[in-house]
C-alpha cells in the first residue's frame, strides 16, 4: 500500500530500534526510514537463544535503507549490559546528533518449564527482554526530556499478558514491561516524552517449529504501521498498549472489578464472597496516575461503609 498525500513523516527524526535486523524491527526501521527518519539499527545477530555475534543483519538493513535513499548506521552492540545499553543510544548521538525516537524490540527465547529452567536461561532473556529495556530507556530518557521531546515504543506479548508454557522467563520480562511503560509514561508527561507497549503477533523466526499452516496472513508489515504510529510525534496517547496480530488492532489493558467493602473480613468471608469479588460487570479502567485514582476509590468505598 502506497503512503497518502497526507502521509505522516519522520523527517530530521532520529530513531533508535533494537533487533532491527530481522522479523519485526526490520519492517519499523524499514518503514521509518521509507518516511523519512534517520536509524540506527541494532542489532548483535545471531541464533534466537542469544548466544553469538554476527553483523551481517543489521548491515543488510542498513543497506537496504541506503539503497532506496534513507540514512541509517548499523549498531551490534548488546543491550544486555548498561555499556552495551548506552553506547547503542551514543550511536544516534554520535552519527546523528540527537535521538528523538527508542524502539525496543530485541528479543531473545530459552525455553524450560517452571520446573526445570536453568538460571542461566533464566538471566539470559531477562537481560535482553527487560533489563535490556532499562539499559536503553535510563539512558535514552533524560536526553528526551532535556529536549522536550521523545516518543518511547517497548514491546510486551500475549505470553505476559495471559502466560503461557515453558517460556516462564519470557513471560515474567514481557509482564513486567508494563511497569517499566507506565513509570515512564508518568515521568514523562510534562517532558515532551511519551511511552507505549506494543503486543504484536507476527510470524517471524520466533515461530519456528510451529505449525503456522492454518495461520491468517500476518507478517511484520501488519505490526509495523501501529508502531510508526506509536513512534510519531501525532501519537496522542501515553502509558497504553495495543496490540497487533493478523491486521487487528486494539487496546489492552488493566482492569478491576467494583470489588466488595465490608469493615471488617474472615478467611470465610472472602470464601464466600470470592464471585461477587471476582464479578467483572462494569469494571475499573484507571488511566496513566492509575495508582491514584485505585486508592481514591477503595478509600472512598470504605468512608461510605458501602
Amino acid at each position: 500500500m502506497s503512503a497518502p498525500s497526507s502521509a505522516l513523516r519522520f523527517d530530521d527524526r532520529v530513531a533508535v530500534i533494537t533487533g532491527a535486523g530481522r522479523g519485526l524491527g526490520r519492517a519499523y526501521a524499514l518503514l521509518l526510514a521509507k518516511r523519512g527518519a534517520k536509524v540506527v539499527v541494532n542489532d548483535p545477530g545471531g541464533p534466537m537463544d542469544g548466544a553469538g555475534v554476527d553483523n551481517g543483519p543489521a548491515e543488510d538493513v542498513v543497506r537496504e535503507i541506503r539503497a532506496a535513499g534513507g540514512e541509517a548506521v548499523a549498531c551490534t552492540e548488546s543491550v544486555a549490559t548498561p555499556e552495551g545499553g548506552h553506547a547503542i543510544i551514543q550511536a544516534a548521538i554520535d552519527h546523528f546528533g540527537r535521538i528523538d525516537i527508542l524502539i525496543h524490540n530485541a528479543g531473545n527465547v530459552r525455553y524450560g518449564s517452571l520446573k526445570n529452567l536453568s538460571q542461566d536461561d533464566f538471566d539470559a532473556v531477562l537481560d535482553v527482554h527487560l533489563r535490556g529495556a532499562f539499559h536503553v530507556v535510563r539512558t535514552a530518557f533524560p536526553l528526551m526530556c532535556a529536549a522536550g521531546y521523545g516518543r518511547i515504543v517497548l514491546t510486551s506479548s500475549i505470553g505476559g499478558l495471559y502466560g503461557n508454557r515453558n517460556v516462564v522467563n519470557y513471560g515474567m520480562a514481557k509482564a513486567a514491561m508494563i511497569g517499566l511503560n507506565n513509570v515512564a509514561a508518568i515521568e514523562g508527561a510534562d517532558e515532551g516524552v511519551r511511552c507505549n507497549i506494543i503486543v504484536p503477533g507476527a510470524v517471524t523466526r520466533m515461530a519456528e517449529g510451529i505449525d503456522i499452516s492454518a495461520y491468517p496472513p500476518m507478517g511484520p508489515e501488519l505490526v509495523a504501521p501501529v508502531v510508526g504510529w506509536l513512534a510519531h510525534e501525532s501519537c496522542s496517547v501515553s502509558g497504553e498498549m495495543l496490540v497487533s496480530i493478523a491486521g487487528r488492532i486494539a487496546r489492552a489493558f488493566i482492569g478491576e472489578s467494583k470489588g466488595v467493602y465490608q469493615p471488617e473480613w474472615s478467611i470465610e468471608d472472602v470464601g464466600q464472597q470470592i464471585e461477587a469479588i471476582r464479578d467483572p460487570a462494569d469494571p475499573l479502567i484507571f488511566d496513566l496516575e492509575g495508582h491514584v485514582d485505585h486508592i481514591r476509590y477503595s478509600f472512598g468505598m470504605a468512608s461510605k461503609g458501602a
